[in-house]
């Protein structure tokens, strides 16, 4: 009879073998110190020459609209406080080692309330309008390696009120990471499980894999362990010039 409780176990068992091999290739930093912030609107902040020595310097996470003050009048109302909001940008200076030059480099926004824009050395890299959802932009075609600063700009809007049943803040309110990543390497929430049939005596393990191959031929090798640590299932999947994966292992 099968234990659905044995099956959690070698589910958790592949993905933290999955988890293992992404710690492997990256390396993560936090990105939450020394920014600095305006609370206002300008849109030459983006540019990397922009002076902005007058700004306050800071460490994520950050709400300004707490900081402000309490007031039935302002445009948030009551369901959100009663408290500022508006627009506001951050910047931060920072230089990357030369030996990431060979590698992908992301940054990752755990939170940002709300419309936020970014800017890496002036380059546009994306919007992402819903403030709850945690995003990425890839920094790496756009970067300086070595002595050279790099300046990303970061814009953010909430003045369209109401705009929530609840305190939201505003502004980068969740922590910051650079990721610097192999080419080669899984994306970003890339691997996927699933189990479409099970009964008492066996299971189908369905997995999809996304890879970034930076345009290698991989092999990509899945094993299942028991809670045993004993191989119950197994696979070897060559990949040529593909970027998805999907197995289905029984067991």
């Amino acid at each position: 009879m099968l234990d659905l409780r044995w099956l959690c176990c070698f589910v958790f068992v592949l993905m933290f073998g999955c988890l293992t091999a992404l710690a492997q290739i990256h390396r993560t930093e936090s990105f939450d110190n020394n920014w600095k912030f305006m609370l206002g609107d300008d849109s030459l902040a983006k540019y990397p020459a922009y002076n902005d020595s007058k700004w306050r310097v800071l460490n994520l996470p950050h709400d300004w609209s707490i900081e402000g003050g309490f007031n039935e009048k302002n445009p948030s109302t009551q369901a959100e406080g009663g408290l500022p909001t508006g627009i506001g940008w951050y910047r931060k200076t920072f230089k990357q080692p030369l030996s990431s030059k060979s590698k992908k480099v992301f940054i990752d926004f755990d939170g940002v309330y709300r419309d936020s824009e970014v800017w890496i050395n002036g380059h546009y890299l994306g919007k992402r309008p819903n403030g709850y959802i945690s995003f990425r932009d890839d920094l790496t075609s756009y970067l300086k390696f070595g002595d050279t600063e790099n300046v990303i700009a970061v814009r953010m809007d909430n003045s369209g009120q109401p705009n929530s049943r609840w305190y939201t803040g505003s502004g980068i309110y969740r922590n910051v990471w650079l990721r610097t990543i192999n080419k080669t390497h899984f994306t970003q929430w890339g691997t996927f499980i699933t189990t479409p049939q099970i009964n008492d005596r066996s299971a189908t393990v369905h997995i999809s894999t996304n890879i970034n191959s930076a345009g290698k031929s991989l092999h990509l090798k899945t094993t299942i362990y028991d809670k045993k640590g004993v191989i119950v299932a197994g696979d070897l999947t060559s990949l040529e010039n593909s970027t998805t994966s999907n197995r289905n292992l029984v067991f």
